[in-house]
């Protein structure tokens, strides 16, 4: 127990110091991420969120804020629209028809599959939600909570019915939701943020995974190598739509991580995350996995791949 409080309190303090050290300053966000995760290299799959017009240079401030309404397009794919993506009450929305899933594709599956020369028919679609990071000084000034909605809709001028008008709604409402049992949450909407919760929850020394493919096909895809465990503590960060980038953070205490290498049938190579929930027991019994699957809550542990896009963070 004591060695569990010095971690947290140093993890506390870490962050404490970080955001001392930044307050005043304007920095790249090579130096920010260097200075939070010093041994951690910087994920293509967080390169690709930094507009290099955001942050500041050698000669000075930048005036560019990566604010798009592309993001709101409801045609766009997030992050995989085979899977719910942002957690256990998205499952939720997923039984009841608010979130399409995708047919014929493997969204749940049980722990004891992840094993050399399983079988699934999977689809890691690429996402086209190109929202970017933005700097933590240029997304404090932009109004963040439903109390403000008519405010947010005025400044990026989108009509009140508007279907682009609902998504802003939902993905604020969704990030003012109270965490479920078991779960701390956090919606990022900046690069620094973003970092801060990990760290605040992983420590400095983590390392940051997410799923990557060749070819998007939907097909079937076979386990070519042993399954790697990398963690029994993460937190998953799931990219939301929003005119700029907005991710739902959350740590789900008793899972398991693991690294997936898949071929499929045409050759196609994918390295895929997948996180197991060990304890369901307060999930509703709603929830699709459990009509997937076939299975009660609190019996065994429900899996699932992270889309491309999402963010897997676990200590080194």
């Amino acid at each position: 127990m004591e060695h569990f409080r010095f971690i947290f309190l140093s993890s506390f303090l870490y962050v404490i110091l970080l955001v001392g050290v930044f307050a005043s300053e304007d920095v790249s966000w090579e130096t920010y991420w260097q200075s939070a995760l010093p041994k951690t290299p910087i994920p293509q799959a967080v390169q690709e969120l930094l507009h290099p017009e955001n942050w500041p240079g050698t000669e000075g401030k930048s005036t560019y804020t990566g604010i798009s309404k592309d993001a709101l397009n409801i045609n766009t794919i997030q992050s995989g629209s085979a899977f719910p993506t942002a957690g256990p009450e998205s499952y939720a929305k997923a039984a009841t028809g608010k979130i399409p899933v995708e047919q014929d594709v493997t969204t749940f599956f049980f722990e004891k599959d992840l094993h050399l020369g399983k079988k699934m028919t999977l689809h890691f679609p690429k996402t086209t939600n190109n929202a970017k990071l933005l700097p933590r000084l240029v997304a404090r000034a932009q109004p963040f909570s439903s109390s403000k909605l008519p405010e947010i809709l005025n400044r990026f001028s989108l009509k009140p019915e508007s279907a682009e008008a609902e998504i802003v709604k939902q993905t604020i409402e969704e990030c003012e939701e109270p965490s479920i049992e078991g779960e701390d949450k956090y919606c990022a909407t900046s690069l620094e943020s973003l970092v801060d919760f990990s760290v605040s929850k992983l420590g400095k020394y983590a390392e940051v995974f997410s799923t990557k493919v060749d070819v998007e096909n939907k097909q079937e895809y076979r386990i070519a190598r042993r399954v790697e465990k990398i963690g029994e503590r993460s937190v998953v960060c799931h990219k939301q739509k929003y005119v700029y980038a907005v991710f739902y953070c959350h740590e789900i205490r008793s899972t398991r991580a693991y690294k997936v290498s898949l071929v499929g049938a045409d050759g196609t190579k994918a390295e895929a995350v997948a996180v197991c929930h060990r304890d369901t027991r307060k999930w509703n019994i709603k929830l699709l996995a459990f009509q997937l699957l076939k299975i009660k809550p609190g019996t065994v542990p429900v899996c699932h791949f992270l889309p491309s896009g999402n963010l897997l963070w676990v200590p080194n």
